[in-house]
């Protein structure tokens, strides 16, 4: 009976999803019983408590789980964005450092997660972007310069020449949705425009 049930789950495992325990229940009579045979078996990998990973094969052995569906499975919430400080070196302001680092803006958990061996750091948001972009990551920069092991005043000089580089009124709007009260100042004086101090 036990197998019958066994073979039953396994039906519903698909390789590179992740499940919560809560999901893997509905199809179990002995849901830990199952979780712990199926570990064994090498058909589900532990995430974290009561999350599990299904791997998937390829030609070079198993992939790793994806960020995307890792933190969805663990928020229980599709509304997030993944960043990491590493970011902000593409943007040419003088960022250089490499972080071990994945930042996920959310609006439910907040605080730093160990999930598939990694630890990921959980920040409530009130809003932020559907995808990251040039105009969001320049203002995230300012919003988290003390985080950064660089020259915050040589950072700053240069990301002066990019915001007005990129001055439009659709980075106007990203400064007053997007950053925190400092940023929004330092836009405001940079591009001369007061009511950038003000969020929406």
């Amino acid at each position: 009976m036990l197998k019958v049930q066994l073979d039953k789950l396994k039906k519903h495992l698909h390789p590179g999803e992740v499940y919560r325990r809560a999901d893997l229940a509905q199809w179990s009579n002995a849901v830990d019983r199952h979780l712990h045979q199926l570990q064994e078996e090498g058909k589900l990998t532990k995430l974290s408590a009561g999350l599990y990973y299904c791997p998937k094969q390829t030609a070079f052995g198993k992939a790793p789980v994806e960020d995307e569906k890792l933190v969805e499975a663990f928020l229980k919430d599709k509304r997030f964005l993944l960043s990491s400080p590493n970011a902000f070196n593409a943007l040419g302001v003088g960022t250089t450092q490499l972080y071990n680092e994945t930042v996920v803006y959310n609006h439910k958990r907040h605080g730093h997660f160990p999930l598939g061996g990694r630890t990921f750091d959980f920040r409530v948001k009130p809003h932020f972007p559907k995808a990251l972009s040039e105009e969001f990551l320049l203002v995230d920069l300012v919003n988290n310069l003390d985080r950064l092991a660089e020259n915050a005043d040589a950072v700053l000089s240069h990301v002066k020449d990019k915001s007005k580089a990129l001055d439009t009124p659709a980075f106007r709007r990203t400064v007053r949705n997007y950053g925190d009260l400092r940023a929004r100042k330092f836009f405001a004086q940079t591009l001369g425009d007061a009511t950038l101090a003000y969020a929406l």
